[in-house]
């Protein structure tokens, strides 16, 4: 398994043990996981070393579903109410994990703790999501509340200040 197999060797090492292993070639790779075929090369023959976002990429592409997981940042309550703790997609579940925060600097330190975590990406706020987009390396996809939630909303503060 490549993402232990890097920390009892070096990266490059590891990464071509594994390429053969799995019968892949660098450009098979680069195809995979978006990352330019010159860049792989240099990591494979040692003359760069990669950077955290390079690995992340490697490894979700050759160990599939490890640990894969969407953060769900949120106030505890939504939480609360999600109904499900994974997801099916392309036929592979994939987990939910909330992070409860009130207030946008808890949604900021979430945001990091969740991709520190080994999160495959972010649903969060949309007064949120351009900021997250800024700081991690992961896809970032904003909650869009529905029309009726907004409308119960109104009515509900009409009736206490009317």
């Amino acid at each position: 398994m490549l993402s232990k197999r890097i920390f009892e060797t070096d990266f490059t090492t590891a990464l071509n043990e594994e390429l053969e292993r799995k019968n892949m070639t660098v450009k098979d790779l680069a195809e995979q996981t978006g990352i330019p075929v010159s860049t792989l090369y240099k990591v494979t023959v040692g003359e760069r070393d990669p950077r955290l976002s390079t690995i992340k990429k490697i490894v979700s592409v050759l160990e599939p579903g490890h640990d894969r997981f969407i953060a769900v940042i949120a106030a505890r309550f939504l939480l609360d109410s999600l109904d499900r703790r994974e997801i099916e997609s392309g036929g592979r579940r994939i987990g939910i994990r909330g992070y409860s925060a009130n207030s946008l600097e808890e949604c900021i330190i979430a945001a990091v703790r969740a991709e520190k975590d080994g999160a495959a990406g972010i649903v969060c706020a949309p007064i949120l999501a351009s900021i997250v987009e800024k700081i991690v390396d992961i896809p970032v996809v904003m909650l869009r509340p529905d029309l009726a939630v907004v409308s119960e909303a109104m009515a509900t503060l009409a009736r206490k200040v009317g």
